[in-house]
């Protein structure tokens, strides 16, 4: 195929996806910029890789300040980049390939990394982010132990090589990080000694910092500043201010996670029934939960008027092509926060949502086993963070110490 047969069938592709006709110029031109480099080197298409795209990214930016007389913004790359992956996508039918496996040690450390996956998903039901951080530490554990000590290093493990993975891990990273690092560690280890790459089992001897139950409070917004976002945002009445809108309603009502907010499907919303269905991401349950008004007026609101025109099943969307379901929503909270005034100490973003429902609720006198219910908790004790947060109501119920004077 020609290369002005390569650039029809993108710019072909593009105007599928709904892209804006500068979209589709710049991408456009981009790519046949790439084109004529591949020419020019006698490079075929399908023998690009990741590394001679970043070249000739970086030999293209040079040029450009070159011939402009001036450095360009750190970003200048992603269009450009953006456009030459769509056409390699589009060409090849997948993007970026696969890293190649040279060696022994990169060949077991695929083996073990693809069964201890199947094993994660299937055997324990884990959640896809679980399974992501359970592989990337374990991958990064492998790569380690098997530079080092080749393909037999992990027959002859011990524990002066935990300890040593350990110390090497620790810069940077604060307790929480390091007893999940050792957390994850030890999930990797039980793998390896139940498939019998390791002779004995070494997690007990992973040893992570000690953290104290519910020793840290969670950030939290009050009721004013709440309502505050959701005014701001609501004056918004762009597609993303329509869209943004929705996603707050639904953390600041029902105390959502970002996750439950992304997957929730179109078939989720029983209209007549005034129905949600929410499937929960960490235990996998499914919760039934009545369709509030506010709620139910910001979802209508953004499927008409700000919601793209595409088949996916997803109710949130990008809002610029291509067109695909939210991958994250804590920007998105952030800057309406931001833009709202409201800036809370600690972290903060969607989850700070879902403490102050489990704290509004609890004021209520709601059961802690209905807050769990409706959080989608596994058990009571995962609810039991929470109630640290309503301080001015354990305030309200200490007790009275006697002085001096009545014991004496």
């Amino acid at each position: 195929m020609s290369n002005l047969e390569l650039i029809a069938k993108l710019k072909n592709e593009l105007t599928a996806l709904e892209y804006t006709p500068v979209g589709i110029g710049n991408y456009c031109a981009y790519a046949r910029q790439f084109l004529e480099y591949l020419a020019s080197r006698q490079i075929a298409l399908t023998a690009v890789t990741p590394g001679l795209v970043a070249e000739y990214l970086d030999a293209a930016r040079k040029e450009r300040e070159r011939r402009w007389s001036r450095a360009l913004g750190q970003t200048w790359h992603s269009i450009p980049r953006a456009g030459i992956h769509t056409l390699l996508r589009l060409t090849l039918g997948k993007w970026p390939p696969e890293p190649e496996l040279i060696g022994p040690e990169a060949t077991l450390r695929h083996a073990i990394c693809s069964s201890y996956e199947m094993w994660l998903r299937e055997e324990k039901g884990l959640a896809d982010a679980s399974i992501s951080a359970l592989l990337w530490e374990g991958r990064h554990f492998l790569e380690w132990q098997l530079d080092r000590c080749g393909v037999d290093g992990l027959v002859h493990l011990s524990i002066g090589d935990i300890d040593r993975y350990m110390d090497g891990r620790a810069p940077g990273l604060r307790r929480r990080s390091m007893k999940d690092v050792a957390e994850r560690l030890r999930s990797m280890l039980r793998y390896l000694y139940r498939v019998g790459h390791v002779p004995i089992d070494l997690a007990p001897h992973v040893v992570g910092p000690l953290l104290y139950a519910y020793e840290n409070v969670p950030s939290i917004l009050e009721r004013e500043q709440i309502a505050v976002v959701l005014k701001t945002t609501k004056a918004d009445r762009s597609p993303m201010g329509l869209r943004d809108y929705a996603m707050l309603e639904l953390l600041a009502t029902y105390g959502l996670r970002s996750g439950e907010i992304r997957r929730l499907r179109l078939d989720d919303i029983d209209w007549r029934g005034e129905i949600l269905r929410i499937q929960h991401t960490k235990t996998g349950a499914c919760s039934v939960l009545p369709l509030m008004p506010s709620v139910g007026e910001a979802l209508l609101d953004y499927l008409r008027h700000g919601r793209p025109r595409v088949t996916l099943r997803e109710i949130f969307i990008r809002v610029r092509a291509p067109y695909r379901p939210l991958r994250d929503i804590h920007a998105e909270i952030l800057r309406r926060m931001w833009a709202a005034g409201v800036y809370p100490a600690g972290k903060c973003g969607p989850h700070i949502f879902r403490h102050a429902r489990a704290v509004e609720l609890l004021r209520g006198a709601v059961s802690q086993k209905m807050i769990g219910d409706l959080l989608g908790h596994r058990s009571t004790e995962a609810t039991i963070p929470y109630l640290k947060l309503a301080t001015e109501d354990l305030r309200a119920i200490a007790l009275d110490v006697p002085g001096r004077e009545a014991l004496s």
